[in-house]
């Protein structure tokens, strides 16, 4: 990062708006972390993996950043990290979460984490594209046209997509009620 004014810094460019491009980059690093940091997570349900996600995306995005910024760079970012934990999962091929749910009670402070884990452990059985397109479209609240552009696939496809994954999801969290989906997630796509 610069140190200063930026001018002594050999990479640092000055933009149109008087900003480096480090300081623009950190800018939107600073606002776009904790959004990514919570799509990472629910990506693959693992703090430590998600904070490596984030990580590896920013500096993907941070070394695209001149064409990233041209266009929507969040976007851009959340598809560099969509991307890295597809390969990260066919590096691992086979992960888990954890082992089953505890036979003990929840205390009541503790019944969104529970939730939250349990959301998580059924996020875990889907397939890597199902599961991106479930936390884009359901959890962080993406238009299905926002989605398909973030992955680079159709509007069908994202629907289809969708439709199979929450199917599934239903099924595993014992939710066969036509009328709601997994915890916390509206049918229009947004949280409840």
């Amino acid at each position: 990062m610069p140190g200063g004014d930026g001018a002594t810094e050999p990479l640092a460019t000055v933009l149109p708006h008087g900003r480096t491009r480090d300081e623009e980059f950190t800018a939107f690093m600073t606002a776009a972390a904790p959004s990514l940091a919570r799509t990472a997570w629910l990506l693959c349900g693992d703090a430590h993996q998600a904070d490596e996600l984030v990580q590896q995306a920013l500096v993907r995005t941070y070394l695209a950043w001149d064409r990233a910024r041209e266009r929507e760079p969040l976007a851009y970012a959340r598809r560099v990290l969509a991307n890295q934990r597809i390969s990260t999962w066919r590096r691992r091929r086979r992960e888990v979460l954890s082992g089953g749910v505890p036979d003990r009670g929840v205390a009541d402070g503790q019944d969104a984490r529970a939730d939250r884990d349990q959301l998580a452990r059924a996020l875990a059985l889907l397939t890597p594209r199902q599961r991106r397109v479930v936390v884009l479209r359901h959890i962080e609240g993406l238009t299905e046209k926002e989605v398909a552009a973030d992955l680079g696939v159709s509007v069908g496809t994202v629907k289809s997509t969708a439709s199979r994954a929450l199917r599934q999801l239903r099924d595993a969290l014992g939710d066969n009620d036509d009328e709601t989906t997994p915890a916390g997630v509206s049918r229009d796509g947004g949280r409840s």
